[in-house]
């Protein structure tokens, strides 16, 4: 199965992400992809990805991790049904006895 997931560059404490479509059975290290869609800057926000080959491996089954769901979306491309809401963070309280509101 292909997934479409970040692979990291750059200098420690400055990274830079490449956009790729890899084989789920390899990590992103292992430096094996079948193709290079975008990259992704953190400290810019900048993004940059051809939406028309993202396109093209969505509907051939490729599955984005949640991050780059959400690359995807910003940039305008239409996500299919089954790939999950990115933007929907369920989000759960670890230790509510120690909240201040819980304290005596």
């Amino acid at each position: 199965m292909l997934t479409i997931r970040l692979q990291r560059g750059g200098r420690k404490g400055h990274p830079h992400y490449r956009v790729i479509v890899q084989d789920s059975r390899f990590s992103p290290t292992s430096g094996r992809y079948a193709a290079m869609i975008g990259t992704y800057d953190p400290h810019t926000k900048a993004t940059k990805i051809d939406t028309a080959k993202a396109e093209h491996y969505l509907s051939n089954g490729a599955q984005p991790s949640p991050r780059v769901a959400a690359l995807l979306k910003s940039n305008g491309v239409k996500l299919p049904s089954w790939v999950k809401d990115p933007s929907v963070k369920a989000k759960s309280i670890r230790n509510v006895g120690k909240l201040k509101r819980n304290t005596p």
